[in-house]
């Protein structure tokens, strides 16, 4: 919209399409939320612009008012010419790049410090100040001269200016004032002790030290101001002023910084500040009228001091500087009638309920300490026509505000009725209580609304107060790092303010989201990562295929949100990678359960140890996922699912299961052991996925082949109806020295299987199933244990089922003969079992040619000559089984 259409907006008008582009954001990213997976009460959502937020908003501020913490006042504020309002440091960004016009300057001393005792008169009449701003349009402004009492100042005195000064200074373009080529008598100048070296380089001359003293000494010396020509004083400043930059000695203007202001306080400088809404100067400005501060005016104010022989130098300075987070243009510091929430008032009592809140990562909570101590009074007014109203009302004469109890509570009951609209098109009478009706026309409304953060700020009044179900405090507030200057802080000052706790009882901060290299994204650069295309993919599917929302839930979950991440193609397709590989473990699960039925369950006391050891496992799992889902680590979880569900489960319990699973026997007690234990991995595995991935969660579910029966006796038809996994203490009974055994069992297989690869690369056997394991324990209790093994009643504890081969022996020592007769050998160490041996050779008697174990008992049965005693017991009882599975 051009200016000359807004300008024939009226206040209703634009606040209309203001609500409605509002309402068109917040469904076009209620549709987002809902794709990316989040769940919300998306019927019923809070929303700031509603009659009963804008009541509950008002509320707080009149609370606020009650107790004093309100207050109208006269002071510097962050202002956007651009915008036309005031800003607070939460509406401002801070863009690289930026460069302002910074200018050395001498002010003309003309009077000493009265008890100075002499200390400049060797000096006069030709003494100034040296003073450095970034701002030269402030200078009509000035109204002292700061100086730290605490640092060592010096009168130097210019010698022998360099000819190449005036051109360059590493690398900047500068320009040294007139003063240097009029041919006049260069001045004494007064800076700090430690700057002289750096500004001999800079300014290309040698400063001669005359006399040093301390800061203090300075204190009520007058000098002629450079504008105006009136007398100023030098005063002591504060700790800001420095020797980090500048001349130690700070060109103070009350009305255009905060530090200045402090500082004008305490001396009652005159707070001038003559700077219009649209930053342009005044007609307090003098010659420099109607010029804009930023552009005409600043270049206006430096040339204009250096006809008067005041500038010294002129040069470029890069910096971080405020723009509005809206226009993306600069603003400026300007003294103006607004309304601020005073916080010394209730400081401490702040700082104390954020050492009662649990901050997530726990330095989070330096950050908001260093910004709440440090913070000047909230500026909470704003000069717009959308937004809620500051609903005061001004004499017509006296311009006194007037705000009151009474006023406060009629305009929170037609706001919760009508919508702050009400404010601009009812007339002040019908906004007055009555007992004011007989003087509403000496009464005029107030134009001012309130800071979009404190509109957020009493989110915790207009939601936890107001709907069922909902306490206060909040348990979580979740948002960026930047906003502990903004909703985090404006959240925390208003409940402080009115209910004297903290809104929140723990608050999650993350990082930003950055391109895959560690830059920040930007159109401009086309590294931006658009989460709609990471779901749905692009123009080019190659290029951009489309991984489904849980792919880019999965992603979220893998990072460490504490600080800044990255995201790309490739890190997209390494997620997307693991989503498959968790994707084929849930698959596995469900097939080798399709004719799975709860009843059919073995019980724990009668399941084989390998099988209690795996629920062993998945419940010491599910402890640590809750843990990690309770301290907010999601990234644990991620680690913890990936090396759990595809990594330990496929690698060794999966592997071994298949042989009894496929070929045991479809109604073997064996097969249905393993069922039970495939079957609780399953409920647990898709429970606590389900927070991270509901899609697949729910995918699983639908297509689960027995009905799960929840404690109420319903059968759960979503995944969402289950409650998280109960702890199972049987589970965890495993007594320790077992745990440990089955533990150095998995390490001495991962042994083995080196020692099967060396014979399956020379050629001795191709699958492990033709090998046969030889195993030597130097420790006769491991020996003994292994021999247990191997002995096994029940097959699926067998040690060659574990090793996947078809058989193995327990040697109880070894001699050279066996030595020379096996080839293939390796060695396993532990402290815990001591030293074995490990050998391997052909497995003796001939393949079956079902089940592929090596066996002297093929050919045994005159019926199925190439059949296993095993296999032929499981024919002889049942139908071959389909294979099932993913192998």
């Amino acid at each position: 919209m051009n200016q000359d259409a807004r300008k024939e907006l009226t206040p209703l008008k634009l606040r209309q399409k203001a609500a409605k582009f509002a309402k068109e954001t917040v469904n076009i990213q209620m549709k987002s939320f809902k794709r990316y997976g989040i769940w919300a009460d998306w019927e019923n959502p809070y929303l700031t612009l509603s009659p009963e937020y804008e009541a509950a908003q008002i509320e707080v501020f009149g609370q606020m008012a009650m107790r004093g913490y309100i207050y109208r006042g006269r002071k510097p504020v962050h202002w956007s010419p651009s915008s036309r309002t005031a800003l607070a440091e939460a509406e401002l960004e801070y863009p690289e790049g930026h460069i302002s016009k910074s200018i050395y300057a001498g002010f003309k001393i003309i009077s000493p410090p009265p008890s100075s005792n002499g200390l400049l008169e060797e000096f006069f009449p030709n003494i100034c100040l040296a003073i450095w701003t970034t701002t030269p349009w402030t200078i009509p402004a000035n109204a002292a001269v700061a100086v730290n009492s605490r640092l060592t100042y010096v009168v130097a005195e210019m010698h022998s200016i360099l000819e190449n000064a005036s051109t360059s200074s590493g690398g900047k373009q500068i320009k040294l004032g007139s003063i240097f080529k009029s041919g006049k008598e260069k001045p004494f100048l007064i800076l700090a002790s430690e700057l002289v070296s750096t500004l001999e380089s800079k300014w290309g001359m040698k400063l001669v030290v005359r006399k040093t003293f301390p800061g203090s000494a300075l204190e009520n010396c007058r000098y002629v101001h450079p504008v105006s020509g009136k007398e100023c004083p030098v005063v002591l400043g504060g700790d800001y002023i420095t020797t980090e930059s500048g001349t130690g000695l700070v060109h103070t203007a009350p009305g255009h910084g905060q530090e200045d202001y402090i500082t004008g306080l305490k001396y009652g400088l005159p707070l001038l500040s003559p700077v219009d809404d649209e930053g342009k100067f005044t007609e307090e400005a003098g010659e420099f009228h109607g010029l804009n501060v930023l552009g005409a005016g600043n270049d206006a104010v430096t040339n204009f001091l250096d006809e008067q022989l005041s500038l010294l130098m002129e040069e470029p300075y890069k910096h971080k500087y405020p723009y509005d987070w809206r226009t993306k243009k600069p603003t400026i510091f300007r003294a103006t009638e607004q309304w601020f929430a005073s916080v010394d008032g209730f400081r401490h009592a702040a700082m104390d309920a954020i050492s009662k809140v649990a901050w997530i990562p726990s330095q989070a909570e330096n950050r908001i300490v260093a910004m709440t101590s440090s913070r000047s009074d909230w500026c909470i007014s704003r000069q717009r026509t959308w937004g809620v109203p500051i609903p005061v009302f001004y004499h017509i004469d006296s311009k006194e505000p007037l705000l009151t109890e009474e006023t406060l509570n009629h305009i929170k009951i037609i706001v919760s009725k009508k919508g702050s609209d009400a404010w601009w098109y009812m007339p002040t009478e019908e906004l007055l209580p009555d007992k004011y009706r007989d003087i509403a026309s000496n009464y005029q409304k107030g134009t001012d609304t309130m800071d979009v953060w404190f509109d957020s700020g009493s989110s915790w009044a207009a939601v936890l107060a107001q709907r069922d179900g909902l306490g206060f405090p909040a348990d979580l507030y979740l948002e960026g790092t930047d906003q502990h200057r903004g909703w985090f802080q404006s959240s925390l000052l208003t409940s402080i303010a009115t209910t004297g706790k903290a809104p929140y009882s723990s608050v999650i901060t993350h990082g930003f989201v950055l391109d895959e290299k560690g830059m920040k994204m930007s159109k401009s650069l086309g590294n931006v990562v658009d989460p709609e295309i990471i779901i749905n993919g692009g123009k080019n599917a190659k290029d951009e295929p489309g991984y489904g929302a849980d792919v880019l839930r999965l992603w979220v979950s893998s990072v460490d949100y504490t600080g800044d991440v990255m995201v790309g193609p490739q890190v997209l397709r390494q997620i997307s990678d693991m989503y498959r590989k968790l994707r084929g473990t849930l698959r596995f699960l469900l097939s080798n359960l399709h004719d799975w039925k709860p009843e059919n369950a073995v019980s724990y006391d009668d399941l084989p140890k390998i099988d209690k050891y795996a629920l062993f496992q998945l419940e010491n799992v599910v402890n640590s996922i809750q843990e990690s889902y309770e301290n907010y680590q999601f990234y644990k979880n991620f680690q913890i699912i990936q090396r759990f569900a595809i990594v330990d489960l496929s690698n060794f319990y999966f592997d071994v299961a298949k042989d009894r699973l496929y070929v045991g026997g479809k109604f073997s007690f064996t097969r249905r052991s393993c069922q039970t234990v495939l079957a609780a991995h399953l409920l647990s595995i898709v429970k606590v996925i389900a927070p991270i991935l509901p899609h697949l969660a729910e995918d699983v579910w639908q297509n689960l082949p027995f009905d799960h029966v929840m404690e109420d006796g319903s059968i759960a038809k979503f995944v969402f109806e289950l409650k998280w996994p109960d702890l199972n203490g049987k589970w965890l009974s495993i007594p320790a020295d077992d745990v440990d055994f089955w533990n150095q069992i998995l390490e001495l297989r991962s042994e083995v299987n080196k020692v099967l690869e060396n014979a399956r690369i020379g050629k001795l056997i191709g699958s492990s199933l033709e090998a046969k394991v030889y195993l030597q324990a130097a420790d006769g209790a491991t020996a003994s244990r292994l021999q247990e093994m191997c002995s096994s009643t029940n097959d699926a504890d067998a040690l060659h089922r574990i090793f996947i081969t078809s058989q193995v022996e327990i040697l109880t020592s070894l001699n050279d003969e066996i030595i020379s007769n096996i080839t293939y050998t390796g060695k396993y160490s532990n402290s815990r079992i001591g030293e074995l041996w490990i050998g391997v050779t052909r497995a003796d008697g001939m393949k079956c040619e079902r089940c592929w174990n090596y066996s002297p008992l093929v050919g045994s049965v005159i019926e199925h000559p190439t059949l296993c005693a095993r296999c032929f017991s499981a024919i002889d009882l049942q139908p071959v089984p389909a294979a099932v599975g993913v192998s």
